[in-house]
């Protein structure tokens, strides 16, 4: 029975109309598109930190992240490892983060214009929105889903709670852009954080850190501990998600959009060190809950999740688990900083793909001079369209496999090819628009092809012997080797023709 009151009610309610009042508050301080888009470029370490780590944990992180945990026990942090290391090691050194911020633009796109030109920013805002949307799309059902489960709310009210929920989200961000979003996030991460280290206390005493090893080492062995040994990942899985983890701090729009929004490059450099460690916390802490709920759900338990969630328990049962472990009270500020953490996540995702879609997708059909105000209407009207979107595709999309491999794919989409120009538009010299256009085709195309290979019955077990992993790895080497080969093709091309020009 869950435990869930009208004490918690009102705890969640508080908390909703304490986000709004302080959202909206900010909204007399954007006047122009620059202050919309990355907040004045204004932003200090301490903001930057707050406001990522909140940013990059939302409801669908706690949800697969504990499924990670459920499914492969303590191995199941893996990817919060490689990306806490990565994020750390390309803050300390500047690789990437240090030119694209002291170039001054306000998206990846923008600075692969100057080196690659418009026709290349154009298709890299595309596929970049095509990856962040589609993997946004899976946020508001999951959201609702643990809402749901968690709270005990009425299954036929879910489509009702992802709305209210967007709308809320939508609201603030859209009167006052990245200004609201940082304000927002700081009173976010600060719910957050109390209702994550509630909970992870509540589970080492109530479920105890010996059984939480024992029921990992009972049922995955070695492999509860070690991803390389563990069967259903492996060495394939931890050379994707270091490739995939490396390329999301390098180009994932919603961490670098803090990056370009810091006062230098310095401080952006000082929010990715700082932030670093939060990521292990990120993967560890659920992954920590959905162990806890392994140990402690029967078969018996799993039978009250709706008929749709029991064809995969491993995603609804740390939520399950929460139901009925947390007491009245801290399951209001658990709700609550759940919310937060969702809303947060979706207002920086909203925010961020609105940005490509104004500056580099638009950017050919903007005749002249827009004036800010034009411009910030724009940008407003862009993140509602997104909403919408988001709305749409979250109640009809079916999701095949767990959801952190989806989201991988889905990201995979613009990181494998976004990551690999950014590196050659800071670094190599010779790289070219041909190489950039057949990195971005390669990128696009082999994990889109996997994820309609899924769908389709006559493909589907073609897809299944493939697998996610190696389908990632060949995104990222081909659509590297794309990038190398197209821009030397091209001088060669160029090369030959300079050639026959001076013999004739």
């Amino acid at each position: 029975m869950t435990h869930f009151s009208l004490l918690d009610g009102s705890i969640v309610g508080l908390y909703l109309l304490a986000t709004m009042v302080a959202g909206l508050m900010v909204r007399r301080y954007v006047g122009k598109v620059e202050d919309f888009l990355v907040a004045g470029r204004e932003l200090n370490v301490y903001l930057g930190i707050a406001s990522l780590a909140a940013t990059e944990f939302g409801i669908v992180t706690c949800m697969y992240t504990a499924q990670n945990g459920y499914k492969y026990g303590f191995a199941g942090a893996t990817p919060g490892l490689l990306n806490a290391a990565a994020m750390f090691l390309v803050g300390y050194t500047g690789f990437c983060i240090k030119p694209l911020r002291d170039s001054g633009v306000m998206t990846i796109p923008e600075l692969l214009d100057r080196r690659f030109g418009q026709r290349i920013r154009w298709l890299a805002g595309v596929v970049i929105v095509l990856g962040g949307l589609l993997n946004m799309g899976v946020f508001l059902r999951v959201g609702g889903e643990f809402l749901v489960v968690a709270s005990g709310l009425n299954p036929s009210r879910l489509e009702l709670t992802m709305t209210i929920l967007l709308i809320a989200v939508a609201v603030y961000t859209i009167m006052g852009g990245m200004l609201s979003v940082l304000i927002t996030d700081f009173l976010q991460f600060i719910v957050m954080s109390v209702g994550l280290i509630a909970v992870t206390v509540l589970v080492l005493v109530d479920v105890g850190w010996q059984q939480l090893t024992t029921t990992v080492s009972s049922h995955f062995g070695a492999g509860g501990f070690n991803a390389f040994v563990n069967p259903d990942m492996g060495w394939e899985y931890v050379l994707y998600n270091l490739l995939l983890n490396t390329a999301s701090v390098l180009t994932w729009q919603t961490s670098i959009a803090r990056v370009l929004a810091a006062k230098d490059s310095k401080t952006g450099r000082k929010v990715y060190t700082g932030t670093a460690f939060f990521f292990v916390c990120r993967f560890l802490i659920p992954g920590i809950w959905g162990i806890a709920a392994l140990a402690s759900l029967t078969p018996a338990a799993l039978a009250a999740l709706s008929p749709e969630m029991q064809v995969d328990p491993s995603l609804y049962a740390m939520p399950l688990f929460l139901s009925t472990a947390v007491p009245t009270g801290l399951m209001g500020l658990v709700i609550a900083a759940m919310l937060a953490a969702d809303m947060s996540t979706d207002s920086s995702y909203m925010l961020t793909w609105g940005s490509v879609i104004y500056n580099d997708i638009m950017a050919p059909f903007r005749k002249g001079v827009w004036s800010e105000r034009r411009g910030l209407l724009w940008n407003r009207a862009i993140v509602a369209a997104i909403g919408l979107f988001l709305l749409f595709f979250g109640l009809w999309y079916k999701l095949e496999g767990d959801l952190w491999t989806y989201l991988m794919l889905t990201g995979t989409i613009y990181l494998a090819s976004i990551s690999s120009l950014l590196i050659g538009c800071c670094y190599w010299p010779r790289a070219n628009d041909w190489g950039a256009a057949a990195a971005i085709a390669v990128s696009a195309l082999i994990p889109v092809s996997y994820l309609i290979m899924q769908k389709l019955p006559a493909t589907a077990e073609l897809a299944r012997q493939i697998g996610p992993n190696f389908s990632g790895i060949a995104a990222f080497a081909l659509s590297g080797l794309a990038l190398v080969v197209g821009s030397l093709v091209k001088d060669a091309f160029r090369g030959g023709a300079q050639l026959a020009s001076a013999a004739g």
